[in-house]
């Protein structure tokens, strides 16, 4: 899960940031990772790509939590107590190593050598299940929040395709109810666990306090990941665009 992790995170550094490369300067050089951008520049298919990638992102780490969480009374070379609740209970060490091992160097390492990143049919495989994840509509809310800002900021969306037909936008908006259905049962799953005290939230702490904490750390999650696109983007442009 880790390994894939690394391929998720650094295939998103690579092909955003390969954005305003013309793909024929390397077509040759770099087929695979040419296949790759020849996707995602096309239309608004990176902005499905990154939709997509999310979802894998959470599932990744969701695997990496289950799968290295301990177990109820967990020993370990007979560390003291505290030391295990920070490292082990408290899952400090999970956190460490997803971060060190799976995201941040993947990050950095794309960030600089975005070809040689993407040149290869692992980011291939993961670029399309990006893509299948985001065509089945289980995230498509996400695309209502989209229209909801830009008609509060009373801007357009802008998009890089013709206007859906018909039957484009029959497919979408259903697609987006669908998911926004989804969304609403899982929100009431979530506070139902909170405010019945079903959830690994800190004892002590009132059911309306974890509900806040939630949506705080939910709003940060969200303004850490835009930015993180934002300079992806916006480094590899010229300078004379910035």
């Amino acid at each position: 899960a880790i390994i894939w992790l690394t391929m998720v995170e650094g295939g998103q550094a690579s092909l955003v940031g390969l954005i305003p490369v013309n793909g024929e300067l390397y077509a040759s050089s770099h087929p695979k990772a040419y296949k790759c951008t020849h996707i995602t520049n096309k239309g608004d298919n990176l902005d499905r790509y990154l939709l997509g990638r999310q979802f894998m992102v959470v599932l990744v780490v969701f695997c990496v939590n289950i799968s290295g969480g301990p177990i109820g009374g967990a020993e370990i070379w007979g560390l003291p107590d505290w030391v295990k609740g920070i490292f082990l209970q408290a899952g400090l060490a999970m956190i460490l190593l997803t971060c060190n091992v799976g995201q941040l160097n993947s990050q950095v390492n794309a960030s600089l050598c975005m070809l040689d990143y993407t040149d290869n049919y692992f980011a291939l495989l993961t670029l399309w299940v990006a893509m299948v994840v985001e065509f089945s509509g289980l995230l498509h809310s996400s695309y209502l929040v989209q229209l909801a800002v830009a008609a509060m900021a009373g801007k357009k969306v802008v998009s890089n395709e013709d206007p859906r037909n018909a039957g484009q936008s029959i497919f979408f908006f259903g697609r987006c109810l669908v998911s926004l259905a989804i969304l609403w049962f899982c929100l009431a799953v979530t506070f139902v666990a909170l405010f019945d005290g079903k959830t690994t939230m800190w004892k002590g702490v009132p059911a309306w306090l974890a509900v806040i904490i939630f949506f705080i750390l939910m709003s940060v999650v969200g303004t850490l990941e835009g930015m993180q696109i934002a300079f992806f983007a916006v480094s590899k442009l010229p300078k004379s665009e910035r």
